[in-house]
């Protein structure tokens, strides 16, 4: 699969077969991660795979994290702030999209979590004070049933913005095809 067919088959999913997901095919995962670019080349990032079923519990508990109970391969995204105090999030963010581009790649779902208390997730993996947790991804092999919830996301969603709607040339406002 090339880039531009992971790009457009890539979706956020919610829904987990429990098949385990296989070491080497995370390890290629987290292998695209850190070989992300970073300002400075400072990769001020640290990644935390959890396969555990009471961590992924604890994990679990933000608003809209419920379904992480259910997920193989829970990737928690962690930045240095001292490593690179303006851009650690960016810089982690740049990773965790070259591993879910990886993860389309390997014919895995992924999704993306914020929804959590940085602080519970912290002490539930002994996260260092000097990392900050930016995001955790849930990877995994999607259930062929689309779910309520992932029915609601995909109607809420709609449809994407045509280029047009987001791109401007030169500056803001002036259309890609000229005024």
């Amino acid at each position: 699969m090339d880039v531009y067919e992971a790009i457009q088959k890539r979706k956020s999913i919610r829904s987990y077969e429990q098949t385990p997901v296989p070491k080497e095919s995370w390890l290629r995962i987290l292998e695209a991660g850190r070989i992300a670019p970073s300002a400075a080349n400072r990769q001020p990032w640290h990644f935390i795979v959890v396969t555990e079923a009471e961590k992924r519990k604890e994990l679990s508990k933000g608003m809209f994290a419920k379904f992480l109970v259910d997920v193989p391969v829970v990737i928690v995204a962690c930045g240095d702030e001292k490593a690179s105090a303006d851009w650690y999030a960016v810089d982690v963010s740049l990773a965790v999209e070259n591993m879910i581009l990886a993860a389309t790649a390997e014919g895995l779902g992924t999704c993306c979590v914020g929804s959590f208390s940085e602080e519970n997730v912290k002490k539930a993996l002994g996260i260092p004070e000097n990392l900050s947790v930016v995001l955790m991804l849930a990877v995994g092999f999607p259930k062929d049933k689309e779910s309520f919830m992932r029915k609601v996301a995909r109607f809420a969603a709609g449809r994407r913005k045509k280029l047009e709607e987001v791109v401007s040339l030169e500056m803001y406002g002036k259309k890609l095809e000229g005024d």
